[in-house]
């Protein structure tokens, strides 16, 4: 029986082993210090970037590349499709870094761009895009570029990123367009809490995309989603400092796809500006948000821990007078905790044409200072279940 259990194990093993070198064999390793890169921080190793993801691309079999422990200089660049594969794994070791003038990539609409791809997988890493001198300029108010998104996904499909380190974007971190099958996981995004237009992550035009287990401190949203965002599921994300999770801003344009399907699980939101917010121009727009569930929620200072915004109208530009067009239907906010910044916790200010319709507040407890704190709501048709503190909006 001994020789027996032996062999079997010995098979299992020699099975094992030989499963793994043939998918080792099936794999491509590319190497980016084989293309020229260097990681002293100080050599551009954008062109050996490029080298290597037309490497990669042009690949019939599985890929990876490979980027060692270092500091990368790396330029705006784009990875395009279609590739002869489906599966390219981007290891990550070392920082890739902007260029120290944020003129250079000031000038980009993005840094790191992926357009028309399928299949990419970025693992670990670090981002480093120095935006800290651009915010400095726009601050003054002096002539500045707008700034760049750091990584975006445009019209790609079976995307993953895990355990990548957003630092100090100038404009966006990361940004999914027009992508589907999306997953994000154990991502940290850094920036300063006065840092302009720095949302997280964004979303928009999308579907089947998951945000999970992940860190986001910036001067802007956390997570934005935007029109045409399908089937959304964020779930154990801390939010701070921030703008808080934001659907929207919608009404941007008459014709607009909706925002529906969207779960929002197990966040936290420490000292931001807003919590679970949803927003919307007040001006005219055939576009709407559904289903929407905001569950599990800690809230640790926030000035608006829930609220609705229909008359969305910064500056008072394109906009005074009108009422919005954005129709809001069945939006359940459940055990939602913590404690406001400000006296008014519950803020739900819906469209005069449009009122809110099928929202519902359960087991809420939201206080002020430790004690009462208040709600407000216009044109809102839904119920309260459970206990709701502070109640008496619906």
């Amino acid at each position: 029986m001994a020789i027996r259990f032996f062999s079997t194990h010995l098979y299992w093993a020699l099975l094992i082993l030989s499963i793994y070198l043939h998918a080792s064999d099936a794999t491509q390793n590319y190497n980016v210090l084989k293309f020229g890169a260097k990681g002293n921080g100080v050599t551009d190793s954008t062109q050996a970037f490029i080298k290597a993801w037309a490497a990669a691309c042009g690949s019939e079999e599985s890929t990876t590349i490979y980027v060692p422990k270092g500091r990368y200089l790396l330029g705006s660049m784009a990875f395009k499709g279609d590739c002869k594969n489906s599966d390219i794994k981007i290891h990550i070791d070392g920082t890739l870094v902007a260029p120290a003038d944020y003129r250079i990539l000031g000038q980009a609409d993005n840094w790191l761009s992926f357009e028309g791809v399928s299949g990419v997988s970025i693992i670990g890493g670090a981002l480093d895009a120095k935006g800290t001198a651009l915010w400095n300029c726009k601050e003054k108010g002096t002539k500045c570029p707008n700034g760049a998104t750091s990584l975006s996904f445009t019209n790609s499909n079976n995307i993953k990123i895990n355990g990548l380190l957003s630092l100090n974007s100038q404009m966006f971190h990361i940004v999914f367009n027009g992508c589907q099958n999306v997953r994000v996981e154990g991502v940290r995004v850094i920036a300063a809490g006065d840092s302009p237009n720095t949302d997280g992550i964004h979303v928009q035009l999308s579907r089947n995309v998951m945000i999970k287990s992940s860190s986001i401190k910036t001067g802007d949203d956390c997570i934005s989603i935007g029109p045409g965002t399908k089937n959304l599921w964020v779930e154990r994300v801390t939010c701070g400092p921030g703008h808080g999770i934001s659907i929207g801003s919608l009404a941007k344009d008459m014709d607009e796809e909706g925002v529906q399907n969207v779960t929002i699980k197990n966040t936290t939101f420490i000292g931001t500006q807003n919590g679970l917010r949803i927003k919307s121009w007040a001006r005219p727009s055939n576009g709407f948000v559904q289903g929407i569930r905001f569950i599990d929620a800690v809230m640790r200072n926030v000035q608006n821990p829930i609220i609705i915004d229909q008359n969305y109208c910064p500056h008072n530009l394109n906009c005074p007078g009108q009422v919005s067009g954005i129709k809001i239907n069945d939006v359940t906010y459940l055990n939602i905790r913590g404690t406001s910044a400000t006296p008014v916790a519950i803020k739900l200010d819906c469209s005069k044409k449009y009122p809110c319709n099928g929202i519902r507040l359960q087991n809420v407890n939201l206080k002020y200072l430790k004690k009462a704190a208040q709600s407000s709501c216009s044109n809102v048709i839904g119920k309260e279940l459970g206990s709701v503190e502070p109640n008496n909006c619906i």
